[in-house]
């Protein structure tokens, strides 16, 4: 590793910042349990000026997937789920329609062929946990789980959480808090939810440019599993509603919590392992391999997280696991070098990566062996 790592990514996100490419960002950087880089740069609300700090949270979508993941592997670790015992087990109502074999592996390789939420959804029904679960398990499957797969983007947060909240006997966001962000220090650096006290650190979004013509590009990609009022843009994740609500398919989260987050998966850090290595090389290991049936593109999935650095490929990358979010964050960790990177922003791009991979290319090429 070069001894300036941390000077060349604060050097390069001062730069994205200042050439209006970028408003505000976060990167952060563990390697082999050990905090490396913690840069900021620009403004968390580009209107009033506020600086981004790195206590400063980020809604970043997909993101916060990996925490979602986390908590159900946690559990299968300690004994309170298990990847292939059916979900009705715990969940009786799920059984209807002929889903009753449907397990928690299928959920987390994306292959339980329940991708839609109603299309009527409202944001208040997202954000009313009963209606949305409800509604899940009144749902039909869309094929047998395990035969295909497509990126469940709305649905899996519930999926996972449900399950997690009738084994467990308590909501998903307590269980994050109670088993992982407590024990490491990041309890209010890593959110499904966020408490009404926390909102005034949370950065605005701030739509790119022509997000117009993008957001309906990426709604006709997915006009079959959601409708437009409920699709992540900026508006809807400055709502403090939204915010506030435990939607466990996003996140809200500091780069340096995320980025703690998969490092205590890797290993140690600050006396916490998340999950022993036996556990730990099951669930970063291909769990499935499939051509996404709407994007059409080839996936690699772990046990909740993809295979692969954002900007590579699984093939490239194999021992690069973790979940980009739309609109330009991302979070992964690389178990060949004992690395995690994350990287939180805050104008809003549901088609571009650009800095997420310029940064991850940088870290990941400081760190090859």
């Amino acid at each position: 590793m070069s001894d300036n790592l941390q000077d060349r990514v604060q050097h390069a996100i001062d730069e994205l910042a200042a050439s209006g490419a970028e408003i505000g960002l976060q990167v952060a950087v563990y390697h082999q349990g050990e905090l490396v880089v913690d840069a900021v740069a620009g403004a968390a609300d580009r209107d009033t000026g506020r600086p981004v700090t790195s206590d400063t949270l980020f809604y970043a979508a997909s993101t916060g997937k990996a925490a979602t993941a986390t908590v159900a592997n946690v559990l299968v670790d300690r004994g309170v789920l298990e990847y292939d015992a059916p979900i009705a087990d715990v969940w009786p109502e799920f059984a209807a329609h002929g889903k009753d074999k449907a397990t928690l592996r299928h959920v987390l390789t994306h292959s339980i062929g329940l991708p839609a939420i109603p299309l009527t959804t409202t944001i208040e029904d997202l954000t009313n946990w009963t209606t949305m679960t409800e509604a899940l398990a009144d749902s039909e499957l869309w094929w047998e789980p395990g035969t295909k797969m497509t990126y469940h983007a709305q649905t899996f947060g519930f999926l996972v959480g449900e399950l997690v909240r009738r084994a467990a006997g308590k909501p998903i966001s307590q269980v994050l808090r109670e088993e992982i962000t407590e024990p490491l220090g990041i309890a209010d650096e890593v959110y499904f939810g966020v408490p009404a006290s926390e909102l005034p650190r949370v950065a605005t979004l701030h739509e790119a440019d022509g997000i117009e013509e993008m957001m309906a590009m990426v709604g006709q990609l997915f006009a079959k599993v959601a409708p437009a009022a409920v699709m992540p843009t900026a508006d809807f994740a400055n709502r403090p509603d939204v915010l506030m609500a435990d939607l466990p398919s996003g996140g809200t989260l500091t780069a340096r919590g995320i980025a703690k987050l998969y490092a205590a998966l890797l290993g140690e850090v600050d006396g916490v392992r998340l999950v022993g290595p036996e556990r730990f090389a099951q669930i970063s290991s291909p769990a499935l391999v499939a051509n996404d049936e709407f994007m059409g593109n080839p996936a690699t999935w772990a046990l909740g997280y993809p295979i692969g650095r954002l900007g590579s490929t699984a093939e490239e990358t194999p021992t690069v696991f973790g979940v980009p979010g739309m609109g330009g964050s991302a979070a992964w960790a690389d178990h060949a070098t004992g690395t995690t990177f994350a990287l939180t922003k805050n104008h809003f791009n549901p088609t571009q990566a650009d800095a997420a991979i310029q940064l991850g290319t940088l870290v990941a090429d400081s760190f090859a062996r």
